[in-house]
């Protein structure tokens, strides 16, 4: 997995790679994925680094974390209509960055299986 050195979440999370946040506090950050599945497709991070969501995550930065999720449900405008959240453990999962995250995935049917 990545260290905080080297993991391209922190520095997005932090302003040392410059983009668009969405949603940003103390805690977190929220950005669009380069690479969507869906027409909102949705990253929120925590600005510290966990490798995942078992990674002994304090309580308050998954607080802080599904809080974003809800604010970014409203701002891309999907809270009433629904949306998915995900966060995928280790590659077999389909995690491909080593850096807690959860993508939150609208703006079509959300029924299928994604990859």
């Amino acid at each position: 997995m990545a260290t905080k050195d080297d993991c391209i979440f922190c520095k997005l999370a932090n302003g040392e790679i410059p983009t668009d946040l969405l949603y940003q506090d103390d805690l977190v950050a929220a950005f669009r994925d380069a690479n969507p599945q869906a027409p909102v497709h949705v990253l929120v991070v925590p600005r510290d680094h966990y490798d995942d969501i078992v990674d002994d995550v304090p309580a308050e930065v998954l607080k802080a974390m599904v809080d974003a999720v809800a604010r970014v449900a409203e701002l891309e405008g999907v809270a009433e209509s629904g949306f998915r959240v995900i966060a995928n453990t280790g590659a077999d999962a389909g995690q491909t960055v080593g850096h807690l995250h959860m993508h939150v995935l609208a703006g079509r049917d959300m029924g299928e299986v994604l990859a």
